[in-house]
């Protein structure tokens, strides 16, 4: 050709291709994986001499954050990989401070499979840290900087940490007897001298806390990455584009926090981090960093559509993609009325990776789902017998699909399963199109008087009043019935409801064993920083 480029990665890579080809259509059963990943942008056009260095990352350091840069770093050298609070970091620049930060960590103790935790808020150093950790074939243990100094002392012990990689504010929350880099020395250790890392022998893995609302968090164990077939699934519903500036706001320590940043990664793009959300600054931040993709949780978009302000100086992102805890329905139809059809909605966890995508349009359709299966997705609604339950009708979630985590670290912890699937915890139903929706949680369920009551129904109920900003319900011993509901109320700004009001909104819907007996109103939830409740900080639960 005379412009010297391929026609595309794939047809270049000859039998590395059909290694790929073969992965992605087996897995997802259809061809439409490369369709997507063609149509985002990932498979695309590259001059040979890229080509030649992108396949040497990739062959070096396989589908981790380390390949992920080396990679950018051999197409796109000088495009900005990492903007944040302190400045703006290229691909190129990535990849070398991390060569250096890997022999750094390799100094401090770090090597194949030993587990590195990084305690940090969103910022280019605890990007770099999991790059150094990948190109050492060290595991990372991503610690959530919500976590009080007891539980951080017992997840150390259990998973055996090391090394922690911390910013100075959490510095004091870690026990004795570990090295600590702080975020200060990462530029000193990024000039450690040597020649690149070599290929780890072993690839190293991301450990990920659950969520701990109701005690201390387990330690999940994700899989290595061994093809592209879970990006496509996911692009398969969310269109995402190559080298499209990303704002990721949530948390770098969360699974969507971290699969939003391997597909920014994978499509070359811009990751912009903010150390702390606050409404105002996130829509000063999409304006000014031109914005096209945001990766969120449901409370975050919540807080900027209280703000009761547009997008700024015109510019509006194509999407904004949430997860990590429940979507409130009206919130989802009062953003997009606000601010456009871009919200998408994922429902997965830290064990099963996705679940479901909503998009703009079921949002729209059907409002309170959780959206569809993607490409490659197996989704089961189960009774108690592991048989399929006809439509409409409430059962056990289960899934399939190709990134379900490899097992939690605890000691005789498991997850339930049932041929081959993974069970969420969740019960829920798939309407007549397919379309999944959420009752609530299996363990949440009560018994009120011999009737089985679950509490999101009744939450859903409370929140759709005006008056409502939020709601959590939950069961608690009952010496006559044996458990009842009780609601927690945040009001909006001078709105007026009291305890009867609630309970009217309650009565007028549902049946009178659901109607909440205790009726509690707060300043705000406990939340965690994902935006789930935390349960055991209630009044009353501790």
């Amino acid at each position: 050709m005379s412009d010297r480029r391929t026609p595309f990665l794939t047809d270049t890579l000859g039998p590395a291709a059909a290694g790929l080809r073969h992965a992605a259509t087996t897995t997802l059963g259809t061809g439409r994986a490369l369709v997507a990943l063609a149509r985002s942008g990932v498979v695309r056009p590259m001059r040979p001499d890229r080509l030649a260095g992108a396949l040497a990352g990739l062959v070096r350091y396989r589908f981790t954050f380390a390949g992920g840069y080396a990679v950018g770093a051999a197409r796109h050298p000088d495009r900005p990989a990492i903007v944040d609070d302190s400045g703006t970091l290229t691909y190129a620049e990535v990849h070398t401070r991390t060569d250096g930060l890997a022999r750094g960590f390799k100094d401090r103790g770090a090597a194949e499979r030993t587990r590195v935790g990084v305690l940090c808020r969103n910022h280019h150093g605890a990007i770099e840290a999991m790059v150094a950790c990948a190109k050492l074939g060290a595991d990372v243990v991503l610690l959530n900087t919500g976590l009080p100094a007891g539980q951080l002392a017992e997840i150390a012990d259990e998973l055996r940490l090391r090394i922690v990689v911390v910013d100075d504010e959490f510095r004091d929350r870690l026990p004795d007897g570990l090295i600590l880099i702080g975020e200060g020395e990462l530029d000193g250790l990024a000039e450690t001298p040597g020649p690149p890392p070599g290929r780890p022998a072993e690839e190293g893995r991301v450990i990920v806390l659950t969520s701990g609302t109701t005690g201390t968090p387990k330690g999940a164990q994700r899989p290595p990455i061994s093809n592209l077939a879970p990006a496509a699934s996911i692009l398969s519903v969310i269109p995402l584009r190559a080298g499209e500036p990303t704002l990721l706001a949530a948390p770098l320590f969360h699974t969507w926090g971290n699969a939003g940043l391997l597909l920014t990664l994978l499509h070359g793009g811009t990751v912009v981090l903010r150390r702390q959300f606050d409404p105002e600054d996130f829509l000063d931040t999409v304006a000014a960093e031109k914005i096209e993709v945001v990766i969120a949780v449901p409370v975050m978009v919540q807080r900027v559509h209280e703000t009761g302000q547009a997008w700024r100086d015109g510019h509006r992102p194509r999407i904004v993609a949430v997860s990590g805890s429940a979507l409130p329905t009206g919130l989802a139809q009062d953003f997009m009325d606000r601010y456009g059809d871009c919200l998408y909605n994922l429902y997965g966890s830290t064990e099963v990776s996705w679940v479901s995508i909503a998009s703009p349009r079921d949002l729209r359709e059907a409002p309170g789902t959780a959206g569809r299966a993607p490409v490659g997705t197996v989704l089961r609604i189960l009774d108690d017998d592991g048989r399929g339950v006809p439509p409409n009708t409430d059962g056990s979630v289960f899934v399939g699909n190709d990134l379900p985590f490899e097992g939690y670290m605890r000691e005789g912890q498991d997850i339930e399963r049932q041929d081959g699937l993974i069970g969420t915890g969740d019960v829920g139903h798939l309407d007549d199109a397919g379309r999944l929706f959420l009752t609530g949680r299996g363990d949440d369920m009560i018994v009120s008087g011999g009737e089985n009551v679950h509490p999101g129904p009744v939450e859903d109920l409370i929140a759709a009043d005006d008056a409502v900003r939020e709601v959590a319900v939950v069961g608690v011993p009952d010496e006559k019935f044996g458990q009842r509901l009780a609601a927690y109320v945040v009001l909006r700004e001078g709105a007026t409801l009291d305890e009867d009001g609630v309970r009217a909104l309650v009565k007028e819907k549902a049946a009178r064993f659901a109607v909440p007996r205790d009726v509690v109103f707060l300043d705000e939830l406990p939340r965690n920083q994902t935006g789930k409740v935390v349960t055991r900080e209630l009044p009353g639960m501790d």
